[in-house]
């Protein structure tokens, strides 16, 4: 069952505050604590409060502070854009969300309003906070002054871009539709939409529609003269008073607006007679424009009636200010209890509630983003806090990525080097790195010295190490950070900015060793491309394996995959797909994917496949219709190193994406091998996946 919703549409004023109202009415029957989330709003809070945000706190008293319901603002969201900091933007959404997931049993996510600048923007994110939130989204469209054909095209449009992202959707609401529009709304969507997408068609509504006397004098402005204990009329019509009253009368209609200048007095009067008259409908307000307001008089008149409309006088001309009247848009505000009770209603009546919870319980999010992965990375180490030992304190990259774990609170570290060297180093760097928060040790001059030569010369004389070489080995660097993780002295090292995989890894083997059961040692990338997070193995250790080698390292690489949130679904590559090759290559892999079935039969596993049948859902069900991988494998095991190195160097290259790793597999404990073209990223990233390894 899904814990979130996202309701977006694609334009402003569409009306999803009825469902966004309609939903947490919904679900408090069903969940005791309710959250509510719009990542964007539109004001800075300290000068204008986000209407509906106070409105869905307000009316369902939910407990939760207005600051908490938001990420950003929309000009903090165009600064970030123009500074090139769009990942941040994300990122932050991310961090803030989850904060308030664990403490609600669900949550309803709101998108932008489409209004001021940034509109081109808007609908890219919306997508993509839905998308990494994982949550299923309602589409909201309008059917405000449109022809049938565009609803229909606005609302398939929308579901295509959605669709595209992978970002599935439960429920299209087609908006403010015209009675006589109905129908044929409903047959065309119904013909061009998937079948199992549950459809709403709202009819429009005056009554959500129109905006209140309230509305209007906060729109216009001006000065309130009389009737602030009606201003909650709503205005239906409005017209203007510039006739003679005989004719005037005859305009008048229920709930409307007058507006006419502040010196016709007798239009003024004539009104409000004709409101407390049996005999004529009642109207809703007055607006007085021209910056003129009655003479005393009249004014002394309109005191002493018992029953007096709203009457605002504005400085504008009656030109102007029906022109600004006509171009209110009526929201609904925690003031107006009758409007948010019927857009309840409303929902209830034309939203099929029984399917839509049907959805939400039998929905699963399918695949992890990478802003996402990365939030959970950090999340899962700091949740067991463990110690890391990285051998190279004379590469700044190290002390960077050390700068910034520190920062982060995220691991214990350990650094090996010249401790003066090391000092000297952070200061000509200008990093704001605490020592003190950071052990630094030369291994030659540490305390540890003496006992890790005689652990390796013990563990190592029956392989020929005499005494004296294992006192000069252990001056090494990757041989005393390995001691270290022996010994307990740190839970996982990090290494190979500047030393070779051979030299990284070589002591690992050597008295580390692999786990149970495990015979290779193999390696996995997690390969964050723009929209899902995979896993390639092995890209860096284990230059031709055989079959048997590669059916464990494809069950390493999936068991992996699961302990780090990703669902195996495991694609065993090779030149041909299924039956349709023949060779040496190709038999040793389908070898392989028996082995893996025999072994594992709980895994998902299809090979050989091709790279294009595995990932494109549309070449996985030509090449492979009846299989459970193909086309959405989210791991991807090579035949070989030279295959995998290369591919995963050209996705890395050609698409932008981040590749995590590479993580060894198969120890007893993590050691884990930088490539020697690491960046800062790239060693924080490794830190933290060692550390939740040695979280096992």
């Amino acid at each position: 069952m899904t814990k979130n919703i996202f309701i977006a549409t694609a334009e402003p004023y569409s009306g999803k505050s009825i469902v966004a109202l309609g939903l947490v009415n919904m679900l408090l029957g069903k969940a005791q604590k309710v959250g509510y989330f719009k990542p964007i709003i539109n004001f800075n809070p300290l000068q204008k409060r986000d209407v509906h945000i106070d409105t869905i706190l307000s009316y369902f008293n939910l407990p939760m502070a207005y600051e908490d319901t938001y990420a950003f603002t929309g000009q903090e969201v165009i600064s970030l854009l123009e500074t090139d900091h769009e990942g941040e933007i994300i990122d932050r959404v991310i961090t803030k969300y989850k904060q308030l997931e664990e403490s609600y049993d669900f949550m309803i996510v709101e998108g932008s309003d489409f209004l001021g600048q940034g509109i081109a923007f808007e609908f890219d994110a919306n997508v993509a906070i839905a998308k990494n939130l994982g949550a299923p989204a309602i589409i909201v469209v309008s059917g405000e002054n449109k022809t049938t054909a565009q609803i229909i095209n606005d609302a398939l449009a929308v579901l295509r871009n959605f669709e595209a992202r992978e970002v599935q959707v439960l429920l299209i609401v087609a908006n403010k539709v015209k009675l006589e529009q109905v129908d044929d709304v409903r047959e065309l969507l119904h013909a061009q939409l998937p079948p199992d997408l549950t459809l709403a068609i709202i009819p429009e509504d005056k009554n959500l529609l129109n905006p209140t006397m309230k509305e209007i004098y906060e729109s216009l402005g001006g000065k309130l003269l009389f009737g602030e204990q009606h201003l909650n009329n709503q205005v239906d019509n409005f017209v203007t008073g510039a006739m003679q009253v005989p004719n005037f009368l005859n305009y008048l209609k229920d709930n409307l607006l007058i507006v006419t200048p502040g010196d016709r007095g007798d239009i003024i009067v004539c009104a409000l007679v004709a409101n407390i008259s049996a005999n004529y409908p009642r109207i809703a307000g007055i607006v007085l424009t021209a910056g003129v307001e009655p003479e005393e008089p009249v004014l002394r008149l309109l005191e002493g009636l018992q029953t007096v409309v709203p009457i605002i006088a504005v400085g504008t001309g009656t030109f102007h200010t029906t022109t600004q009247i006509g171009a209110i848009k009526s929201r609904i505000t925690p003031d107006n209890i009758k409007k948010i009770e019927l857009a309840i209603n409303t929902f209830e009546r034309y939203v099929d509630i029984p399917v839509l919870d049907e959805k939400l319980i039998t929905f699963k999010a399918e695949g992890i983003t990478p802003h996402m992965f990365q939030y959970q990375l950090v999340k899962w180490a700091k949740s067991q806090r463990k110690h890391i030992v990285l051998p190279e304190g004379n590469d700044e990259r190290i002390l960077k990525a050390a700068a910034r774990l520190v920062d982060q609170d995220v691991v214990d570290l350990t650094i090996l080097g010249d401790p003066a060297q090391v000092a000297a180093s952070v200061r000509q760097l200008g990093l704001n790195l605490n020592l003190e928060r950071v052990r630094v040790i030369d291994p030659a001059h540490s305390e540890y010295y003496e006992d890790y030569v005689h652990t390796f010369y013990e563990l190592r004389k029956n392989k020929n190490v005499e005494l004296e070489m294992a006192y000069d080995l252990m001056t090494d660097v990757s041989y005393f950070g390995t001691m270290m993780v022996y010994k307990g002295h740190a839970d996982g090292m990090v290494s190979g900015a500047v030393h070779t995989t051979m030299h990284t890894i070589r002591p690992a083997l050597q008295f580390i060793k692999t786990k149970p059961g495990v015979s290779i040692v193999s390696s996995v990338f997690f390969m964050c491309l723009p929209d899902r997070v995979s896993v390639f193995g092995d890209c860096a250790v284990n230059p031709n394996p055989t079959a048997e080698q590669l059916a464990e390292i494809a069950i390493s690489s999936a068991e992996s995959s699961q302990r780090f949130g990703i669902e195996p679904r495991v694609a065993m590559l090779s030149y041909s797909s299924g039956t349709s090759g023949e060779g040496e290559e190709v038999e040793k892999v389908r070898r392989a994917t028996e082995i893996v079935k025999q072994k594992r039969p709980d895994l998902a596993v299809e090979g050989p496949i091709q790279y294009d049948a595995a990932v494109d859902p549309i070449v996985g069900r030509q090449k492979m219709p009846n299989s459970k991988v193909a086309g959405q494998a989210s791991v991807l095991i090579f035949p070989d190193l030279n295959t995998g190195n290369n591919t995963y160097k050209a996705v890395q290259r050609e698409t932008g994406a981040l590749a995590i790793g590479p993580m060894l597999q198969g120890l007893n404990k993590p050691v884990n091998d930088l490539s020697r073209g690491c960046t800062v990223d790239d060693i924080f990233n490794t830190v933290i996946i060692t550390a939740i390894q040695s979280q096992e």
